[in-house]
């Protein structure tokens, strides 16, 4: 139930506000307080995200014969310390940071996290866990809602958005979506509305459902970790599809830069047209 109240604000604060309206996401000057104050006093926003950078990177060889994936160089920084980015611009400084291959290497050169303004854990994969299987080691500290994203692509999501996409539809597990021209290389969403009914793996161009693929980056509740069996375990094979036949599997299409950095021409596109997280 909503109430009606009088504000008496700063004509400078107010101007600020207004700035935000778009007609769109927040519709009027009353909607844009609204969610001012519910972002303010929310304790259940997001504060943190795991990063799932274990992997070999073996598409970026010979690159990943000495360094890992998480350490390789776009644009003066490496490529994690972009998703790092990311998430403080949003408030999220809580960082679990996944580690398998050459994980000595990603420790020494993160540590704790405090010279990036963030703290970073170690999810520590003494045998690979795939995308999923790292969740279940640090369940008990993933009470509430928290973001997972893979640590080979780059991105620029609106993560307030999302999080309201997310709560709107009272998800389980959301997942961002980006448009690309051929999808025939990635996993495609059919989507019923918002919900995702399931991803086509690698289809033909003209036998596509959509144009809409997974872009790696996920808002899970803590439900979601007891979907996830011990050891190895992949979030696309063997989570998503219960959550779909659920109906409990959203999709958050965005317009933001994305670059899948998964193979040598991905990453040399990325290394020439990424802009930044700003």
């Amino acid at each position: 139930m909503k109430e009606r109240v009088t504000l008496t604000i700063e004509k400078s604060l107010l101007d600020r506000v207004d700035k935000r309206i778009d007609r769109h996401r927040i519709k009027n000057r009353s909607h844009a307080v609204e969610l001012l104050l519910s972002k303010a006093l929310s304790e259940n926003s997001p504060g943190k995200a795991v990063i799932l950078a274990g992997g070999q990177g073996t598409r970026l060889r010979p690159i990943t014969y000495e360094i890992p994936k998480a350490l390789i160089p776009i644009q003066g920084k490496t490529m994690t310390e972009h998703l790092f980015d990311l998430f403080k611009k949003y408030g999220v400084r809580d960082i679990y940071l996944s580690v398998g291959y050459l994980k000595d290497k990603i420790i020494q050169a993160y540590g704790d996290g405090s010279r990036f303004g963030i703290s970073i854990r170690y999810i520590k994969e003494e045998e690979a866990l795939g995308t999923a299987g790292p969740l279940k080691l640090v369940k008990d500290e993933l009470s509430s809602t928290f973001f997972v994203s893979n640590g080979d692509e780059l991105k620029n999501i609106n993560l307030e958005e999302m999080w309201e996409f997310h709560k709107k539809n009272k998800a389980l597990a959301t997942i961002a979506l980006t448009t690309v021209e051929d999808p025939s290389a990635y996993g495609v969403a059919r989507l019923n509305g918002s919900k995702i009914m399931e991803f086509v793996e690698k289809p033909k161009k003209s036998e596509a459902p959509s144009n809409l693929i997974n872009a790696g980056l996920y808002l899970f509740e803590p439900e979601v970790i007891g979907m996830v069996k011990d050891g190895f375990c992949m979030l696309e094979k063997d989570v998503f599809p219960k959550l779909a036949r659920k109906g409990q599997l959203f999709g958050y299409p965005f317009s933001g830069q994305w670059f899948d950095t998964g193979n040598n021409d991905r990453y040399a596109r990325a290394i020439r047209e990424w802009k930044g997280i700003k």
